[in-house]
């Protein structure tokens, strides 16, 4: 019986060329941590995404601070619940923060076809740390070159984090297009030094 191929140099398909400061790592949790936040994350309170009249398909809670899009400005939400401090520990020391320095956390809940569509996170917002879970999903990411968009993607697998900093943060726009399965996010973010956080 023949032995099964193994992939050659020229079957691999080469890594995405991604943004100056955005950062990934697989596996950041464990099963056994995903499982648990996710049996947690199924109890909140998600509501419909609200923007500006219109009604997202994905489905969100704030923690720390949220950001009303209808008013164009931050408001106190609940505290951070214990369910998270660890994981945001262990997030802040990702991108070389104090726990304590990730103040707002939005938790994603999206359901097969939901997506979201491009955009650049507040400019309120400093350094973005995301964790996924339960399923995969397409991370797209765009800046204009131009009169044209220069391009590129990665899969965000279950379990995995990622950052976004520096040029990755302020001059590409991200996106993800609808997913296939059920799928969870958590981001956090710390706020620039001149932003309000009264």
């Amino acid at each position: 019986m023949a032995a099964a191929l193994q992939p050659t140099l020229f079957d691999l398909k080469p890594a995405p060329t991604l943004p100056s400061g955005f950062a990934y790592r697989p596996e950041f949790l464990s099963p056994e941590e995903q499982a648990r936040l996710a049996a947690w994350l199924a109890t909140l309170p998600f509501e419909a995404f609200q923007f500006r009249g219109y009604e997202g398909k994905r489905r969100v809670v704030s923690f720390g601070w949220k950001y009303d899009f209808t008013r164009s400005h931050l408001i106190r939400a609940d505290d951070m619940p214990a369910e998270l401090l660890g994981v945001r520990e262990r997030a802040a020391a990702f991108v070389d923060l104090k726990a304590e320095d990730l103040q707002q956390c939005l938790l994603n809940e999206y359901l097969p076809g939901a997506p979201i569509g491009w955009h650049r996170d507040r400019p309120m917002f400093e350094k973005v740390v995301g964790i996924s879970l339960l399923a995969p999903c397409n991370f797209r990411l765009r800046h204009a070159v131009g009169d044209r968009f220069e391009r590129t993607a990665v899969q965000l697998e279950p379990r995995s984090i990622y950052a976004m900093t520096g040029e990755a943060r302020t001059a590409w726009e991200h996106s993800i297009p609808p997913v296939k399965a059920h799928r969870y996010s958590i981001t956090f973010r710390n706020f620039r030094a001149e932003a309000p956080q009264g």
